[in-house]
């Protein structure tokens, strides 16, 4: 990730901040995007996109939840690569964690295909597959995205 933008930690988010990344890590996408809307339109320039790729992120697991391969891909797609300007960490999150969750996440979908979707969809909800759990190239499993605090 680049260092374009100040990638010090700030903590000092607005509350409703937490709350959407709460509302992320409990895979309630929907709501989180609708949170994170909020702040994103009243927010500086600079920090714009920091919402607006977490939100786009959110959104690409809400797609994938409801069978959406082509939203899903091109939100997972867009928003890490939006987080990119905003270094390793950034807003109190370790935005590198996130970015790399939402492209593993999307090279899973590339991966399977529309037609197979479905079996991401379990492992997003968090539901036993009844095959083998989804591995990614580098072996490891695939497991429903959370956001990390920096």
């Amino acid at each position: 990730m680049t260092d374009s933008v100040n990638s010090s930690i700030s903590i000092h988010q607005p509350t409703e901040f937490w709350l959407g990344v709460e509302q992320f890590n409990q895979r309630n996408y929907y709501a989180c995007h609708d949170t994170l809307e909020a702040i994103w339109i009243d927010a500086k320039v600079s920090e714009q996109g920091f919402y607006q790729g977490i939100l786009q992120i959110a959104v690409g697991f809400y797609h994938l939840g409801n069978l959406n391969w082509r939203g899903s891909a091109i939100l997972l797609g867009e928003g890490s690569h939006r987080l990119d300007a905003y270094g390793d960490v950034h807003g109190g999150i370790n935005v590198t964690d996130l970015a790399t969750q939402s492209l593993d996440w999307l090279t899973a979908l590339q991966a399977t295909g529309p037609d197979q979707i479905q079996q991401l969809a379990s492992v997003l909800s968090g539901l036993p597959l009844a095959s083998e759990p989804y591995r990614l190239a580098s072996g490891e499993t695939l497991i429903p995205p959370t956001i990390h605090l920096a």
